[in-house]
């Protein structure tokens, strides 16, 4: 009779024994797909971590910030490709910027933004079409769609914020397009950024628009850009 109790007794213990193990077992696998997941979710955040800071670097310290000696090679390239050589004008897209008939890079065509004439926008997504933007990009492709012309650069720099080249565009007649502009007043002498002729095309603009011509005739200071209507504030000119 003791014998069978104490069997009894050992199967409840076993049976007993037996549920605890159970469940933890599944305790222990639970806890293990969690420290997977947190393990796993880690690696994630660092792989993410690692790419931002990676393309971080490349654009601000290697894109945006080109070694001396590459600016410098750059520079002497383009002189050697460009400056005082005669190309003819393919496409113009606005008064201020030209394409000319020779590669650059992976581009077909070179680009070319003229030094010191800031003429009113027509394609610009922010923008829209500005006062006298059309008739300053017809009067540029009367002069030039399709001509030869002479590029002249700067040795301060040759290309400027979107890679484009900065030049001074000599006319077949010897004059310049850049100055032309500002001269008939289908642009603005681009006080923005300084050049060998800054003070020239400033007062070639005071000419033009002390004698009214094109923009100058009827421009309201709304109607400027951006840029022009903050130096006229600053020169106290800002009222006409």
């Amino acid at each position: 009779m003791y014998c069978i109790r104490a069997g009894q007794a050992g199967r409840r213990a076993n049976k007993v024994t037996n549920q605890v193990t159970g469940k933890d077992k599944k305790t222990v696998y639970a806890m293990s797909r969690r420290r997977r997941f947190v393990v796993f979710s880690i690696c994630i955040a660092f792989v993410v971590v690692a790419v931002w800071v990676d393309r971080n670097f490349y654009r601000h310290v290697i894109k945006d910030k080109p070694k001396e000696q590459d600016k410098e090679q750059i520079k002497s390239y383009d002189f050697e490709k460009y400056h005082r050589r005669v190309f003819t004008v393919v496409n113009v897209v606005d008064g201020d910027t030209i394409d000319i008939d020779i590669p650059d890079g992976e581009y077909e065509k070179t680009r070319i933004r003229l030094w010191g004439v800031d003429t009113p926008e027509t394609k610009s997504s922010r923008y829209g079409v500005m006062y006298y933007g059309p008739q300053a990009s017809e009067f540029a492709a009367e002069l030039v769609l399709g001509r030869k012309v002479t590029i002249y650069l700067e040795q301060r720099r040759t290309r400027g914020k979107y890679k484009r080249l900065l030049a001074y565009v000599q006319l077949e007649s010897r004059r310049y397009l850049n100055e032309v502009l500002i001269q008939q007043g289908y642009g603005y002498a681009d006080t923005r950024f300084r050049h060998s002729l800054y003070n020239k095309y400033k007062q070639l603009e005071s000419v033009a628009r002390r004698n009214k011509m094109g923009l100058w005739a009827e421009v309201k200071p709304q109607q400027m850009p951006e840029w022009k209507r903050k130096s006229n504030i600053r020169n106290g000119t800002g009222k006409r």
